[in-house]
């Protein structure tokens, strides 16, 4: 703690008095000064105003019926922007509904004069006291929040791993690279953001997606590494890695492995209906499903395999247009396309040629 820090908190409580009438001012001061707080008088809530702008006051202790700006007024205007100022109303108004009115305005004490020396001894003793407590329990709960948003974020941050290390086992049972999952799950950020997608279906998606193909960890080598054109018999056991990759998340109590799932049961559906494994069409395929395929095939045709070489930016974008309404959803094709060069600076940015520059 600065020692600035600890001599601010080893001042006396600092209070002004407002009230148009002197003598009342200064009795107000007297009564003060005994209990050891310091003072500032002001005649109206507009000199009261301008001093409350120019010093940080603990409490202020004010008159209702004075010229210029009365208490209500002054009142009404400074708990709207000071929360940290205790108000106590010492006033010959002794009017209930006007003494219910301060205190829904913010008046911590409402004290009828002429009054007792201890009456307001103690209603200033219980006003600091109440402001105490809850500027500390603002600090507290700023703290505790502040402690909540970093344990979100490092729970998001293991989330993430976990998704990529899930993503991996599927990758080392593939001829696909790490930076292949990756891009995908940023292209369907960026798909997602454009679609008008919520902020937070937007992480899950882009979180989720790269666990598209985890079925592929129950498929065969055989048929995953198989370098020529899969029989009728091996493409539909392939296929079954999308039901697979269903089963291995879909239990989970985690929205983001439940993301995982639609995810990896949906993304080998096609718009009009001929995909697999469930034969969905049109807007029955879930969502993040269609955003995903979309963002797989693109990376898929312009990436290189072992089975083939990598084609160009170009013909993916024309066979995306040549599928729009068949395989893809033709809106979302759409705004593929006009996102295509933020898509194009993440591809860049994640080359498989500097895979293993990757932090794992």
């Amino acid at each position: 703690m600065k020692d600035d820090d600890t001599d601010i908190q080893d001042m006396p409580p600092r209070i002004l008095i407002v009230d148009d009438e002197r003598h009342m001012r200064e009795l107000i001061s007297r009564v003060v000064k005994t209990e050891g707080y310091t003072c500032t008088m002001a005649s109206n809530g507009m000199e009261a105003r301008e001093l409350l702008a120019a010093i940080p006051f603990d409490l202020l202790i004010c008159d209702i019926t004075m010229p210029i700006m009365g208490g209500m007024e002054l009142l009404n205007e400074i708990k709207s922007v000071s929360s940290d100022l205790a108000v106590i109303m010492v006033t010959a108004v002794d009017d209930r509904q006007t003494a219910m009115k301060t205190l829904e305005l913010g008046a911590y004490g409402y004290v009828i004069k002429p009054f007792l020396r201890n009456e307001l001894v103690i209603n200033i003793a219980n006003a600091l006291r109440r402001r105490e407590l809850e500027i500390s329990q603002r600090h507290y709960q700023t703290e505790l929040e502040q402690q909540v948003a970093e344990r979100t974020h490092e729970l998001q941050l293991s989330q993430q791993e976990t998704i990529h290390r899930l993503a991996k086992a599927a990758e080392f049972r593939d001829n696909e690279t790490a930076r292949h999952t990756i891009r995908v799950g940023l292209y369907t950020q960026l798909l997602a953001r454009q679609a008008g997608e919520e902020e937070t279906t937007i992480r899950l998606i882009r979180d989720a997606a790269p666990l598209h193909d985890i079925g592929k960890i129950g498929i065969s080598d055989t048929i995953l590494l198989k370098p020529g054109k899969l029989t009728n018999a091996e493409f539909s056991t392939m296929q079954e890695h999308a039901e697979l990759g269903y089963r291995i998340l879909a239990d989970s109590t985690s929205p983001l492995l439940v993301m995982g799932a639609v995810i990896a049961l949906s993304h080998h559906e096609k718009f009009d209906g001929t995909g697999y494994p469930g034969g969905l069409s049109g807007e029955q395929i879930p969502k993040p499903g269609r955003i995903t395929a979309i963002c797989d095939v693109f990376d898929a045709i312009t990436s290189k395999r072992a089975y083939k070489e990598k084609s160009s930016v170009a013909k993916a974008l024309d066979y995306l247009r040549e599928q729009r309404g068949r395989h893809f959803d033709p809106l979302l094709v759409d705004h593929f396309l006009n996102c295509i060069d933020d898509i194009l600076v993440v591809k860049a940015e994640n080359t498989d040629t500097d895979e293993n520059h990757v932090a794992d």
